[in-house]
């Protein structure tokens, strides 16, 4: 198979396992140019690519830009804080003059779930979601996905444990669609308030006590504790719930076996698990973000190989 099945990159359930395959093999050949002395590549030297953001993100904004930059696109930044939007412009009257510039390609944030999706039904542009509110993000899941088969050999069979605030996140649900997809044994591990009912529905486990996850688990992806969406307290204290949804090195070492750390950034050290435990040989966490960027060219130049 040599191109996607999909003409926009909405979410990982709209993806096959072969899509999957094709965006790592993908990414490993951007991998190793990424890696070169000079790091640009031609091949979109003739699309032009909008990243619109109506939520703050550093460094999913700043991996996609240097993606796009990566394969000489021509990039146009759009921040929703300093737009017409906040004058009561429409989303689609947004990108419609966005596209009006001869935009090929939309890279979108969007605090409402399925913004990406009434979007692609309305703009003649290729839509990759790049978060919309506690919905999907879908190329964290391929970055975190891809970057346990680089350090594992593979996702397949592997054990997976998913801690922290699953209710918030959408980090967590397009990983358990990845993962599932490529045939991972998944389970989501914290605090009962911060576990969606019916979790179990999309066929995985849960777990509430973090010692038996992890010892559970061939890796774990810590998540931190989304605030920001948060409009009333759903755990006693901060303290509180690092002490029993924490990592910390004498946790880890305590275990069975030796496990995995990923953590999508980012990190609140101390919380969800401290500097010893981050910045350690079982983290994989700077490699998600080197993963980042080949998945993201991955993806950009494979939507863009579709677009007539």
């Amino acid at each position: 198979m040599s191109e996607l099945s999909v003409n926009h990159l909405l979410g990982i359930k709209y993806l096959t396992e072969q899509d999957i395959e094709l965006i790592f093999e993908t990414a490993d050949h951007f991998k190793e140019v990424i890696n070169r002395a000079i790091k640009k590549v031609p091949t979109l030297r003739d699309i032009t690519i909008a990243n619109i953001f109506f939520e703050n993100s550093t460094r999913t904004k700043l991996s996609f830009e240097l993606a796009e930059k990566r394969l000489s696109a021509d990039v146009i930044n759009f921040s929703a804080g300093q737009s017409s939007v906040k004058k009561g412009e429409t989303l689609i009257d947004t990108v419609n003059n966005i596209l009006s510039m001869k935009v090929d390609m939309v890279v979108m944030r969007h605090p409402n779930p399925g913004a990406g999706i009434f979007l692609s039904r309305h703009v003649k542009a290729a839509i990759i979601n790049a978060g919309d509110g506690a919905h999907e993000h879908p190329t964290q899941a391929l970055l975190d996905t891809f970057s346990i088969r680089e350090r594992l050999g593979g996702v397949s069979g592997k054990k997976v444990v998913i801690v922290g605030d699953i209710l918030h996140s959408r980090v967590a649900l397009s990983n358990i669609f990845a993962l599932k997809l490529q045939g991972a044994e998944v389970k989501v591990c914290g605090p009962r308030t911060l576990l969606p009912k019916h979790i179990e529905s999309l066929g995985v486990g849960v777990e509430t006590d973090l010692r038996k996850a992890l010892n559970w688990c061939d890796v774990a992806n810590m998540l931190r504790i989304q605030n920001e969406r948060m409009e009333f307290s759903y755990f006693p204290t901060t303290r509180e719930y690092s002490q029993q949804y924490g990592i910390n090195r004498s946790l880890l070492e305590s275990l069975d076996k030796e496990i995995v750390i990923m953590h999508p950034g980012p990190i609140n050290r101390g919380v969800e698990i401290t500097s010893d435990v981050a910045d350690s040989d079982q983290s994989i966490i700077l490699d998600q973000v080197e993963n980042g960027v080949a998945i993201r060219m991955a993806v950009i130049y494979l939507l863009a190989s579709k677009i007539k």
